[in-house]
């Protein structure tokens, strides 16, 4: 059952931006000014350089493959499904949880607005949301954006309103000293709060019920990462300018304290509400997200079948957002979630790695149906810089987080060899890769099919007559400079097997075609279209001649050619035939791709895919 296309640019906008706002912006300022001093303002702003090659390779991947599960979809389809298995489980857990994470963060300013609360009722107030998440997401995606978008526009207007007035209060003076402990602490602080943005990209996880993914995916991130990206500098930079560094360095609670020097007690706990929202804003878009991991590998076999039922009323993976949900409780009642999110965080930047390691790979694979609307700027440079910076930040990690990600990475391995190796096995881009360097066809061509498939979903394609007949055309590839008269020898004997007509009926009719006006339309490309006896047939030939085919009277040769037979009954099937033909190869890069796509069958799915009117 399929799942619905509900959300769109608000929604995808405030999924983004919510699951970005909370500690990074609502704890860490002070940590990170004890750190760099002033000049954690640059951090930030470094930090969200540093993210910029995750992003824009996510973009790409994501308006390529738009399915359920972001990362571990075109990581699978990418580099395997050993590598998948091991991405699928570090997406799905890593954002579970940061989500627990974010719940349990409530703590901190739920005590600023009632300091009696004890620890056991501030995890009962995290379980409480986290059930009630829960409900909203089994209710439909459609309630979850919605409310969504309701927390993070209240959120954003109060960050709007601290900044506003926080302005005006800006000691100049306390910038004076922008980076006392060198440039290398600024570096070391960009890397603690890189992990703001890490819930950017979530959103490619649900982007199979977004409308319009190819335009709404990459838009509403982009500009998620600008507003946050301008909010955190802003919110750090009034926050410097207002409050005294001893007092700032100290403080776990950064905002509601530069707000009371302004505001006062109002100034505490409107910023605590406004903390509050910001970490059940991530919440509610980390259950959205998180749910989709499980789900995406289920349908291909890596996690049992349970997991990719779908609610037959709401249309939403009921089962994987209440396993998801369940898991969350248990961390935050049972485990030591600090450490746990180091772990958390060490393995984004691995998958942000793998999504720059993607993009290579499917570029560089030449697949035809490798599609995406968005493609990535300063391929493959910004790639390569991400991979090196990425890795740079894993090692600063520490021995133990890197051990505890080991651990992790051999369990997902394991789990691979033993339950998921026996059951499935999944072409990936990397195969089409080995093919060009070994000039040996090992590729089964399922990945091209479904990735067809996908383009198809994507574009909300609904096959015609047309594409029934293209899907069982004949195809020609002609690797020598040949004659017409040559050509249509091959072809009527091709077509005479198909049709049951002699060959020679055939011959004799293209030239008498041909003798009336040259069917090469125009330079490269040519039509020859024929009718026969007979009732109720009709065929199509798709030719490539790599070295040209001489057309009589043509100009030039031609190397694409579409070759039409049918009987007088299917005229209308004709007529619609030489209208797609004439839709889909005005593209100004037509003839260039049918002339250097690897695969025959590539030929096809230009037909199959190209932009046209369908009936």
């Amino acid at each position: 059952m399929a799942l619905k296309k509900e959300l769109g640019l608000l929604e995808v906008f405030s999924i983004a931006a919510g699951a970005m706002i909370s500690s990074g912006l609502f704890v860490l300022p002070g940590i990170a000014f004890a750190k760099a001093g002033p000049a954690m303002i640059l951090s930030y702003v470094i930090a969200g350089v540093l993210v910029l090659p995750a992003l824009l390779s996510k973009a790409e991947l994501v308006t390529a493959m738009p399915k359920a599960g972001g990362d571990y979809f075109y990581i699978t389809r990418s580099l395997g499904v050993a590598p998948g298995t091991v991405a699928g489980m570090a997406s799905w857990l890593s954002l579970s949880l940061k989500t627990a994470f974010a719940l349990m963060g409530m703590g901190i300013f739920a005590i600023l607005i009632n300091p009696d609360l004890s620890i056991p009722e501030i995890k009962a107030i995290a379980v409480a949301l986290c059930l009630i998440f829960m409900i909203i997401n089994l209710f439909g995606i459609k309630e979850a954006g919605i409310t969504q978008i309701l927390l993070v526009m209240l959120l954003i207007a109060i960050l709007g309103l601290y900044v506003i007035k926080g302005f005006t209060s800006v000691d100049p003076a306390r910038l004076d000293d922008f980076m006392p402990h060198g440039f290398g602490r600024v570096l070391s602080t960009a890397g603690l709060v890189f992990i703001s943005f890490g819930g950017l990209t979530k959103v490619a996880s649900i982007a199979e019920e977004i409308r319009n993914p190819k335009i709404t995916v990459p838009v509403g991130m982009l500009l998620a990462y600008s507003v946050v990206l301008g909010l955190y500098v802003a919110v750090a930079f009034v926050t410097v300018g207002i409050l005294q560094p001893e007092i700032l360095g100290e403080s776990l609670t950064p905002i509601s304290t530069g707000a009371k020097t302004f505001w006062g007690l109002a100034g505490i706990i409107i910023t605590a509400i406004a903390a509050l929202l910001a970490f059940i804003s991530t919440a509610n878009a980390g259950i959205m997200s998180a749910s989709r991991y499980p789900l995406a590998m289920s349908r291909d076999q890596i996690l049992p079948s349970t997991f990719s039922s779908i609610n037959r009323r709401f249309k939403t993976p009921h089962t994987a957002i209440i396993v998801t949900s369940l898991f969350m409780i248990v961390t935050i009642l049972f485990l030591e979630l600090e450490v746990l999110v180091k772990a958390a965080s060490t393995m984004l930047l691995l998958l942000y790695i793998s999504a720059n390691l993607a993009v290579i790979v499917m570029r560089e694979s030449h697949l035809q149906n490798y599609q995406p609307s968005f493609r990535s700027p300063l391929y493959p440079y910004i790639q390569i810089a991400g991979i090196l910076g990425y890795s740079f930040l894993i090692v600063d990690m520490g021995t133990f987080t890197l051990a505890t990600t080991a651990v992790f990475i051999i369990g997902a391995l394991l789990w691979y060899f033993l339950y998921v190796r026996p059951k499935t096995t999944r072409e990936s881009a990397l195969v089409y890769i080995v093919e060009r360097v070994t000039d040996r066809q090992i590729a089964t061509d399922t990945l091209r099919e479904e990735l067809r498939e996908v383009v198809k979903e994507r574009e909300e394609i609904i096959e015609d007559e047309f594409d029934k007949i293209i899907k069982d055309a004949m195809i020609l590839d002609i690797e020598k400079k040949m004659l017409f008269e040559d050509f249509i020898q091959i072809a009527s004997e091709r077509l005479s097997k198909r049709l049951d007509v002699p060959k020679e009926e055939f011959v004799r009719l293209f030239i008498e075609r041909e003798k009336q006006s040259c069917t090469a339309l125009r330079p490269g490309l040519a039509i020859p279209h024929i009718i026969v006896e007979g009732h109720d047939k009709f065929d199509v030939m798709l030719v490539r001649a790599k070295e040209g085919i001489v057309f009589p009277d043509a100009p030039e040769p031609v190397y694409v050619v579409f070759v039409l037979v049918g009987t007088q009954d299917r005229r209308r099937s004709h007529l619609r035939a030489l209208m797609a033909i004439a839709q889909i190869s005005q593209h100004p890069d037509f003839d260039t791709n049918w002339c250097k796509v690897a695969r025959t069958e590539d030929l096809r799915d230009m037909i199959l895919l190209g932009k046209r009117k369908r009936h």
